[in-house]
């Protein structure tokens, strides 16, 4: 890194926060250990005093081990673990174990001896901090890789050479959330937009990183219309089996298995979906993750179309397999939309989207589905009454699409 950027650096850093805070620095520092399936992580506080306690969930299964504090670590159950910082500079160090089977049998984070690809939330578990007024922690990530691995890379900015600076103005507790892939590793980057994007893929893990760059590029400008969010950095890492066959989402990131069609043979995109759910962050709550899951595979097609991906007779051909997918769906409410349940959500969506242009049509400010998408983005979590109450504000009345009993 040259000086200037150096110093550039340092100085984005310090307006990080505001200027009546407390800045202590956190530095997480991560040596992934292949022989052992595990990664060893310490998370260094440059001042403990200000921070009165941190307490992680360390979930239901042994993956965390190896606990040394400086200050006082107490685990009252194999969920729960408290770390009370020392006054001065203060480290807690754990192991941690990457390798994770879904009950199919595929793995959703896994290590070998020549790369790593997991979840940043699985190194540092979720966390619920108590420090003093005013203090605010300045979160950097730094990776120690094993011999011959060549790189990594996060959805974070780099800020050195296997170095990241954490910053999320959502939270108070920045951690290193998101998808990381390290070791022998093949990247492709594109400037779309204001967004760095980076494909990145363990090496003869069959990625197809320029066909992803290409797809994208397509729908970019048309994902941009519709969300009003440009995220600094896009990561989007992939691999082949074992590991799990579809596509995750996550902060800044997401995955694909290797194997999967950009674009399918009935012309939906599971690149897109995901990228759908990175861009809107949309979530949801009392029984309605049809808003979230339904939402993504209707901008799935409809940005390939808007892109001239999809053309009407294949739209058409696209609605008829929907139709006839989603026939026994009685209802959308439930916690985890399946298949059949998102299919009849796109249909519903876009027999609204009909219904909004159609009722504003020659208005000052014709409105779409668009605008209800927009409006969701600005919630916490969307529940479906909200889903119908943004939805007829945008319209200006009631409709007659939303007064169905897929919906009660």
């Amino acid at each position: 890194m040259s000086m200037r950027r150096a110093v550039l650096s340092v100085f984005l850093l310090s307006l990080s926060a505001p200027l009546w805070a407390k800045n202590i620095d956190l530095d997480y520092h991560v040596r992934f250990l292949p022989d052992t399936d595990q990664a060893e992580v310490s998370l260094t506080l440059e001042k403990g005093a200000p921070v009165i306690s941190l307490a992680f969930n360390l979930g239901k299964d042994d993956v965390y081990s190896d606990f040394k504090a400086d200050g006082e670590w107490t685990q009252d159950s194999p969920a729960r673990g408290t770390w009370q910082p020392a006054d001065g500079k203060a480290t807690l160090s754990y192991r941690v174990r990457i390798n994770n089977k879904r009950d199919s049998g595929s793995f959703d984070a896994r290590m070998t001896n020549d790369w790593a690809l997991l979840r940043g939330d699985d190194l540092v578990p979720a966390v619920k901090l108590r420090q003093e007024d005013k203090t605010v922690l300045v979160s950097r990530l730094q990776f120690d890789l094993p011999k011959g691995w060549k790189s990594v890379e996060t959805g974070w900015p780099r800020i050195g050479k296997n170095k990241f600076r954490i910053d999320n103005p959502e939270r108070k507790f920045d951690r290193p959330t998101g998808w990381i892939v390290a070791g022998k590793v093949g990247t492709r980057r594109a400037k779309l937009g204001e967004t760095d994007v980076t494909v990145a893929a363990p090496v003869g893990e069959g990625m197809r990183r320029m066909d992803v760059l290409t797809l994208l590029t397509f729908v970019w400008p048309h994902a941009q219309d519709v969300f009003p969010r440009d995220p600094a950095k896009l990561l989007i890492v992939g691999a082949g089996d074992p590991m799990w066959r579809g596509g995750l989402s996550a902060a800044n990131s997401y995955y694909m298995h290797s194997d999967r069609p950009l674009v399918s043979e009935n012309g939906t995109s599971s690149l897109v979906h995901e990228l759908v759910h990175v861009f809107s962050r949309i979530s949801d709550r009392d029984r309605s993750d049809w808003i979230t899951e339904g939402l993504a595979e209707y901008y799935a097609i409809e940005l390939m179309r808007r892109a001239g991906g999809l053309s009407e007779e294949r739209y058409q051909k696209l609605r008829e397999q929907l139709i006839g997918w989603s026939k026994p769906v009685k209802s959308l409410r439930t916690d985890n939309s399946s298949g059949p349940v998102t299919a009849r959500a796109v249909l519903l969506l876009q027999e609204l989207d009909r219904e909004i242009r159609q009722a504003t049509k020659g208005s000052t400010q014709p409105r779409s589905l668009d605008d209800v998408t927009r409006g969701l983005m600005r919630l916490d979590k969307a529940s479906t009454q909200d889903f119908i109450e943004i939805s007829e504000n945008v319209m200006g009345g009631a409709s007659d699409v939303l007064d169905n009993k897929l919906l009660r």
